[in-house]
């Protein structure tokens, strides 16, 4: 059964209605008015993903995001931003916060369920055997292959291990902690340093098909896969 997802709104009605779509998916819900009351709830219990309003009473919606991707228990949890705001601008806002996704009022019951069920499948478990698709560069889990334009790339179970990673996670900011609890698992004594080494390895490796661009160094906070150069 679907995991639990926490709606963060200070609107009652859309609370419902999304607390409605969500139900008829067969998600579990919990609600919170304001950053505070969620911050109680994420704590006690935290969701398997937040749907979370930009603009909130006290702390907004995106200072609250960016509170979530400090905080090791929650930097990990997907987190939709939901907003009546249009502009392009708004939304890398959003984005760069740590959001995953974002979706602007109104939308439709079956836009948000789609969309939830697209991040968490996105952020599902590494272990899963789903291909993996960014632009020609294609990961097969099942097989171990990793094909950028029809010709195989040679990486080390390392290397595979942080491709898949960042191909599964695009566009948002990792942390080279967040890297190596992902890759390496959460009781992995290993140097942050450690990261860069296997991050120059898979530059490396795909530099002869150019999709080493996809790599990229966010300075002073760590590394993104993204096809934006």
């Amino acid at each position: 059964m679907p995991g639990k997802i926490l709606v963060v709104d200070d609107e009652p009605a859309i609370r419902a209605m999304v607390r409605f779509a969500l139900k008829q998916a067969d998600y579990n819900c919990a609600e919170a008015g304001d950053a505070i009351e969620a911050q109680a709830l994420v704590t006690a219990d935290p969701p398997e993903l937040i749907l979370l309003d930009w603009m909130l009473p006290g702390l907004s919606g995106v200072d609250y995001a960016r509170r979530l991707r400090r905080e090791r228990l929650t930097q990990n949890i997907p987190i939709i931003m939901l907003t009546a705001r249009v502009d392009e601008e708004d939304k890398v806002r959003a984005l760069n916060t740590g959001a995953d996704d974002f979706i602007t009022k109104p939308f439709s019951p079956r836009e948000l369920v789609a969309r939830v069920r697209a991040v968490l499948r996105r952020m599902a478990p590494m272990a899963v055997d789903e291909v993996v698709v960014a632009e020609g560069l294609v990961l097969d889990p099942s097989t171990h292959k990793v094909l950028a334009n029809d010709e195989r790339l040679s990486l080390g179970p390392t290397e595979f291990r942080l491709l898949h990673f960042f191909m599964t996670h695009p566009e948002r900011v990792h942390s080279r902690e967040r890297v190596l609890d992902a890759v390496w698992g959460n009781n992995a004594y290993i140097d942050e340093r450690t990261v860069d080494v296997h991050i120059r390895r898979l530059r490396k490796a795909l530099t002869v098909s150019g999709y080493d661009r996809f790599i990229q160094t966010v300075r002073g906070v760590g590394y993104r896969f993204s096809g934006d150069a």
